[in-house]
């Protein structure tokens, strides 16, 4: 029996670079995506996630590299004629033509005979639920009725990749919440394959099927969601995915052999190779636990533990987050569950974590 051969990606980066004058606006970038898969390019402000999208959709013109769907190359082809569909922060939608009319819009331009017109359009917005508000217009909307007509409008024609630059931006955070749902039940029943760019890691971790994390116009790490949260490959990607608690430090041995980071909150064991002779060791809030000091005086830390005294205590409903106060200044943070029993403030207390639930980044 023969293994069945690789599939050939829908969407290949290959090596596309784009500079304004001095500036850097994307390094060399190699990125493939598969059919039927959800990207997110995640990153800060100036990290080269929406250049790259604007390149793949070709409102910008690269300085090298290829661009290539469905094998063909692309790179030079004008935007009107890529195969690509478009998301945009702002809906864009016409304020004369109603809902069905805007739907329909890309079909018209591409001559769809009307029967079929009219049957796409229905299935587009049965899709995105919206078939009882067809012969309304976008002011009669509200923000996230209008965003699901830009969705259907976009998905009508089944273009051959989607693009969307932060489609749920403008909206309050229950309804941005509500709208991820929907859009991640869009790409579950279309199979179609979206290039999502956002600057929220809620967002990305809850929407993607992987995640591209970009810093200072470069690719940080590429993974699946759980991948890069519990094992990211640098501090960047440890301090933006999530929150976490960061010690830089030395690499040593301990008495025994065992390799530890030497750090000025204490000497803490970790389990793998070290990266260099200096590191930062990652530890998840959730991955340590309090212990209160005794009463006679506060012990000195420990092996994979620090001491210090809680500086705030933080309820967010599902969990309740303490900051302790080290007395270098650092802050670490704890998540209890909702109903753990907390610590009063200015209370010395000592936090501690399992070796293997750290991870050492460079």
């Amino acid at each position: 029996m023969t293994d069945a051969p690789p599939r050939q990606p829908k969407l290949v980066v290959d090596g596309l670079a784009k500079s304004y004058g001095p500036v850097v606006a994307l390094e060399p970038t190699r990125l493939d995506v598969q059919p039927g898969e959800f990207l997110t390019l995640l990153g800060p402000s100036g990290s080269g996630k929406t250049t790259l999208l604007q390149l793949i959709a070709g409102l910008v013109e690269p300085d090298a590299g290829r661009i290539l769907i469905d094998g063909r190359d692309e790179t030079r082809t004008p935007v009107h004629r890529r195969d690509i569909g478009l998301v945009f922060q702002h809906y864009a939608l016409f304020p004369h033509l109603t809902v069905s009319e805007n739907v329909g819009f890309p079909l018209r331009m591409r001559g769809c005979r009307a029967r079929a017109l009219a049957e796409r359009v229905e299935a587009a917005l049965a899709m995105v639920r919206l078939d009882h508000l067809k012969e309304r217009f976008p002011r009669e909307l509200s923000g996230g009725q209008q965003q699901r007509v830009a969705l259907a409008r976009c998905f009508v024609y089944q273009p051959s990749v989607i693009l969307m630059d932060e489609p749920l931006g403008a909206l309050d955070k229950k309804l941005r919440e509500h709208m991820q749902i929907e859009i991640k039940r869009l790409h579950r029943e279309s199979a179609a394959t979206i290039v999502y760019v956002t600057h929220d890691q809620e967002e990305a971790l809850a929407l993607s099927d992987r995640i591209c994390l970009m810093n200072h116009a470069r690719v940080e790490q590429t993974g699946v969601p759980q991948e890069i949260y519990a094992h990211p490959r640098s501090a960047f990607a440890a301090d933006f995915i999530g929150l976490s608690n960061i010690f830089r430090g030395r690499v040593e041995r301990s008495a025994e052999g065992r390799p530890l980071l030497a750090t000025p909150a204490g000497r803490f064991l970790f389990d793998g190779a070290a990266p260099g002779a200096e590191a930062s060791l990652v530890v998840r809030p959730e991955h340590l636990t309090l212990e209160a000091e005794p009463k006679n005086g506060v012990a000195a830390p420990a092996l994979n533990r620090v001491a210090g005294e809680v500086a705030e205590l933080v309820y967010a409903g599902s969990e309740t987050r303490v900051l302790i106060a080290l007395p270098d200044g650092a802050v670490v943070t704890v998540r209890l569950a909702p109903d753990a029993a907390l610590p009063r403030l200015g209370q010395p207390v000592t936090a501690c974590w399992r070796p293997e639930a750290a991870v050492l980044v460079p």
